[in-house]
Order: C-alpha cells, then sequence, then structure tokens
C-alpha cells in the first residue's frame, strides 16, 4: 500500500523535489498551496494528472485550511516549511504543527537550517536578534513539544540558488561584485535537498534510525569569488570578482530579489558569524561533522550534486 504524505511549499524548489520525489517511491501525494493555479517546477499539468498527484489549497498560516487539507490527503506524513513572523507576534509555526497534530498527522519533515546545528546543545538560547538560526530553533522546538520523537528537521546549509542574486552580473561578464568574496559556502543543490526529504518523509521516524536532525551539505566547500569563477567558466562567460563595501553590495543584493533587512543582516552574519555560536561556519566547513553531512546527502538523496553540475543544468539562469 502506498503512503499518503502531504506537502506544503510544493511551488518551492525544494518543495516541488520532496512531492516528486515521494510520488517516485511509491507515495500518493497530496500538494498542499496557496495558489492552486500556481505550477510545481519541474512537473507539468500533464505529469501531475498522469501521476495521481492532488492539490489542495492550504496555507500554514491558517490552521483550518491545514486541517482541510489532511482530511483530504489521509496523510499521516507531511513536509513543512518555516514561515517568519515579526517579533513578538504569536508564532504561526506551533499553531500550523498543532493543527497538524490535531488532524491526524503523526509524523513531520521541517525544512530547517544548518546554523541551528552551530548552536547546540543550547538551540533554545539562539539571540532572538539572530533571526535565520532563531526562527528554526523555535519551530524545532515546538517539533519537540508536539510531535515528541516523530519528526526529523533537515538542516541544509548554503544553497547553490544562492549564486543567482549573481545572474544578471554574470550574463553580462566582466565584473561581479561580491561582499566578502573569501567566505566559503557548501552549495547544496536544492534538488537534492528535496530528495533527502522525500525519502525521509516516505520512511518515517525509522528511515534515520531515531535521529530529529538531519544535517545536509554540498560535496564542495567552495568560496564565493572561486564560485563566480566556476560559474562564469560553466557558462562561457569571462567574469572577474570585485569585492565589495556592505552598503553597495545591499544594493546588489536587493538589485537580484533580496529584501533589503534580510541583505543587511546576511552582510553582519559574512562578516561576523552568529553571535553566541558553539561554532563559526568556518569551523564547521572544516570538520568531520561536515563531512557526515555529505554522506547524509548521498545516503538520502542518492547523489550530491556538484555546483559544476547544478551550473551545467541551469545555464539558461545565467546565460
Amino acid at each position: 500500500m502506498s503512503t499518503p504524505v502531504l506537502v506544503f511549499g510544493a511551488t518551492g524548489a525544494v518543495g516541488s523535489a520532496c512531492a516528486r520525489h515521494a510520488h517516485s517511491l511509491g507515495a500518493t501525494v497530496t500538494l498542499a498551496v496557496r495558489d492552486t493555479k500556481k505550477p510545481i517546477p519541474g512537473l507539468s499539468l500533464e505529469q501531475e494528472k498522469a501521476g495521481g498527484y492532488k492539490r489542495v489549497q492550504a496555507d500554514l498560516t491558517q490552521p483550518g485550511t491545514i486541517t482541510e487539507a489532511v482530511a483530504q490527503s489521509g496523510a499521516k506524513h507531511a513536509f513543512v516549511y518555516l514561515i517568519f513572523s515579526p517579533p513578538g507576534a504569536p508564532d504561526p509555526n506551533r499553531a500550523a504543527l498543532e493543527a497538524l497534530k490535531a488532524a491526524g498527522v503523526e509524523f513531520v519533515v521541517f525544512l530547517s537550517s544548518f546554523t541551528v546545528a552551530l548552536y547546540e546543545p543550547a538551540i533554545d538560547c539562539v539571540p532572538a536578534h539572530e533571526f535565520i538560526p532563531h526562527a528554526h530553533a523555535r519551530v524545532e522546538v515546538a517539533l519537540q513539544d508536539i510531535f515528541g520523537e516523530s519528526y526529523v528537521a533537515l538542516r541544509p546549509a548554503g544553497f547553490a540558488s544562492n549564486s543567482l542574486r549573481w545572474a544578471g552580473m554574470i550574463k553580462a561578464g566582466g565584473a561581479v561584485k561580491v561582499a566578502y568574496p573569501e567566505v566559503v559556502f557548501d552549495w547544496i543543490v536544492p534538488e537534492d535537498i528535496g530528495r533527502a526529504g522525500a525519502s525521509i518523509l516516505v520512511g518515517g521516524p525509522s528511515s534515520t534510525g531515531g535521529k530529529t536532525n538531519v544535517l545536509l551539505c554540498g560535496p564542495e566547500v567552495i568560496s564565493q569569488g572561486d564560485a563566480v569563477k566556476l560559474i562564469g567558466k560553466v557558462v562561457g562567460k569571462e567574469v572577474t570578482v570585485e569585492a565589495v563595501a556592505d552598503e553597495e553590495a545591499v544594493k546588489v543584493m536587493v538589485a537580484g530579489g533580496v529584501p533589503d533587512p534580510l541583505a543587511r543582516y546576511l552582510l553582519k552574519t559574512l562578516a561576523n558569524g552568529l553571535e553566541g555560536a558553539s561554532v563559526s561556519s568556518e569551523a564547521f566547513f572544516g570538520s568531520d561533522q561536515y563531512k557526515a553531512a555529505v554522506e547524509n546527502v548521498k545516503k538520502y538523496a542518492g547523489k550530491a550534486t556538484t555546483l559544476v553540475e547544478w551550473t551545467t543544468e541551469n545555464k539558461g539562469a545565467f546565460e
């Protein structure tokens, strides 16, 4: 008998990959989306119909729609993502998880962040102004409260797709403006994250041997500057790297679609790291923990895609 699963965020890169791979593993997949007419990346309407996917209108900020989505899907396993909320506002993530539990969901896979791991073992003490690890850590704490050991938090590191903020400059050739070009990332591919999430979503708690969090990293640690050069080489563009100050970098990031407050926060972390973290991201990428995270991707996703491979598959975005 196929496992019915409910995937929230299926119109995004990770969620769509999770949905498609869960289907390939034999699951009956219900796509929980806010806009039921929005396309699913990598899945045509014909493929969706032929594959027996179902769509339901649901929003993680509206518990009533969650209840209805669970009822329509019959799912006991659900994939969810983070909902950001203003400081001091009621936490919509906890309300969403409580609604899932009350509706009959027994196991949740949550798209978290590797930054939470940098604060272990005290993830409940992440400073509120470090809002990316803080927000994800709050959800992990809520999952523990509500689902006990019946959840898995996926903790991916630096997305390869973040390089798309340079796409316009790479297309133009010449100088690509980058803040802190020496800072390194692992460039994990969203498709790999989604495949790993699907394997765990379909397999349930036993698939991770009882672990409630799984670190996921790309197979190569590459500096931002070298990543620009690598992408330029793959797409056949002559590019150089121009290190820029924070204010110039904010303009570049905002032009690439990053909201101004997020751009400033990301630059702060590039310059100073995460306040109160027990380990720095630079130390993490040089550790055995990083190597284990790469092996997790191979184990759960089937392979760990390189930045060259991802760029080759997405050349159109840079050409």
